[in-house]
C-alpha cells in the first residue's frame, strides 16, 4: 500500500481560526466554480470574442492565453492538455484564459449570408482587447494552427505584451501557388469535413487512428459548420508573417510538431528562421498531427521547462513523469543561457532531470 503514495505538498497559508470554517469552506467553493471556467463576452474593434478563463485573476504574473486551430474550438483542442493531471501544477500558479475564435465556440449562432469574418490580422488585434478586459499586461501564449499563426502575428504587433510563445503546427507562411491548386482540387473532391480533417491529421493517422473518428463524429454534429468555413477561408487568405533573424519574435519561443505531421516541414522551416538562442524546438515521436492531445504528459513537461526558463516556477518540483521515464519521446531544444531571464529549458529544478548544458542540443527519450 505504501508503494501507492505520493508526495504531496499542503501549504496552510493562515491557520483557521475558531468561526472561520465556513468561510474557508465558500473559499473552496469558490475555487471549484473558477476552476470549471467563468465565460465571458468581450466586445473588441473586430466584434464580440468568446472567453474561458480558468483560475482567480492574478496580474502579478502573466496569463497562460491559448488560441486553437481551424475546425476546434478552446474546449476541443486544449482540454486534454490543461486537465491533465501533471499539468495542474502549472495550472495553479496561473491564470488561464482561453479564446475561441468568433463564431467557433459550441453552438454559436450561425453568421449571415455575407458576413464579414475577420482576418487573420484582425484577429491578432483583438487580442488586447482581453488582455485590457482582465487588466493583464502579458501573456504566455499557446497557440495550435491558425491559432499560433494569431498569436505570432499578435506577439510581432506586441511584442511587450508576450513574455514566452508556444506555437504548435506553426506555418508562418501564406499560401504559395502549388497550396492554392491543391486546395482547390480538395474542395471539389472531398467534403469540409475531410477537408478539415486532412489540415488536422497526417494521411497516416487519416486511416489508423481513432482520434479521428472522434473529431469527425464532433464536426458532423456541429450547428456551426458555416462559421468554421469562414475561419477556415480565412486562415487560407493569410499572408507571410516574415519572420527571420533581422525581424525575429522578441520572445522565447517553443515550436512544436509530430513526427509525420502535416505540419511538420513548416515548423521545420519556421525553426531555421528563428533565433537560436531564444527558439526551442520539440518534434514528437508519436505525436501525430495534435501533440496537444495525442502525448499531454509529454508536452506538459516540455512547457513546465519552457515556463521555468522564463523565471517561473523555478523552485517546483518535476513531475513523476520525469522522475520514472524511460522510452518515446523525440525531441531537440537549442539552448542558450546567457540571460538574466534565461530563454532557454535549462534552469535546475529540484527533484528532476535537466536537459544538458547550453549550446548543446538533447535527444530525450522518455
Amino acid at each position: 500500500m505504501t508503494s501507492e503514495l505520493q508526495e504531496i505538498a499542503i501549504t496552510e497559508e493562515k491557520p483557521l481560526l475558531p468561526g472561520q470554517a465556513d468561510s474557508k469552506e465558500a473559499e473552496v467553493a469558490a475555487q471549484i466554480l473558477l476552476d470549471q471556467g467563468k465565460v465571458h463576452t468581450i466586445e473588441t474593434p473586430h466584434g464580440d470574442l468568446h472567453i474561458t478563463l480558468h483560475g482567480a485573476v492574478n496580474t502579478r504574473r502573466p496569463a497562460i492565453l491559448t488560441y486553437h486551430d481551424v475546425g476546434m474550438e478552446s474546449k476541443s483542442c486544449f482540454s486534454t492538455l490543461f486537465n491533465f493531471e501533471e499539468m495542474q501544477e502549472i495550472v495553479k500558479n496561473f491564470t488561464v484564459i482561453h479564446i475561441d475564435a468568433p463564431g467557433q465556440e459550441e453552438e454559436a449562432a450561425t453568421y449571415p449570408a455575407g458576413y464579414q469574418y475577420p482576418s487573420m490580422e484582425q484577429l491578432a488585434q483583438m487580442i488586447p482587447s482581453v488582455l485590457q478586459f482582465f487588466n493583464f499586461r502579458t501573456v504566455i501564449a499557446m497557440g495550435v494552427g491558425a491559432g499560433a499563426y494569431v498569436l505570432s502575428k499578435f506577439a510581432l504587433d506586441s511584442p511587450d505584451s508576450v513574455e514566452g510563445l508556444v506555437l504548435i503546427n506553426i506555418d508562418p507562411d501564406a499560401r504559395g501557388w502549388m497550396d492554392w491548386a491543391a486546395q482547390k482540387f480538395t474542395t471539389l473532391t472531398s467534403s469540409f469535413t475531410e477537408q478539415i480533417l486532412g489540415h488536422l491529421f497526417s494521411q497516416e493517422e487519416l486511416s489508423t487512428n481513432t482520434e479521428v473518428q472522434r473529431q469527425r463524429e464532433r464536426l458532423s454534429k456541429s450547428t456551426n459548420l458555416p462559421n468554421v468555413e469562414l475561419f477556415w477561408k480565412g486562415y487560407n487568405s493569410r499572408r507571410d508573417l516574415n519572420i527571420d533573424r533581422n525581424s525575429p519574435l522578441k520572445c522565447p519561443v517553443m515550436l512544436v510538431v509530430g513526427d509525420q505531421a502535416p505540419h511538420e516541414d513548416a515548423v521545420v522551416e519556421c525553426n531555421s528562421r528563428l533565433d537560436p538562442t531564444t527558439t526551442s524546438f520539440l518534434k514528437m515521436a508519436d505525436g501525430g498531427g495534435l501533440p496537444q492531445i495525442s502525448q499531454p504528459s509529454k508536452l506538459t513537461e516540455a512547457f513546465k521547462y519552457f515556463i521555468q526558463g522564463m523565471g517561473y516556477m523555478a523552485s517546483s518540483c518535476m513531475t513523476r513523469l520525469s522522475r520514472s521515464r524511460t522510452a518515446s519521446l523525440s525531441s531537440s531544444y537549442s539552448i542558450d543561457g546567457s540571460r538574466s531571464r534565461s530563454r532557454t529549458l535549462s534552469q535546475s529544478s529540484q527533484g528532476g532531470q535537466m536537459p544538458p548544458s547550453p549550446t548543446q542540443t538533447m535527444e530525450v527519450s522518455c
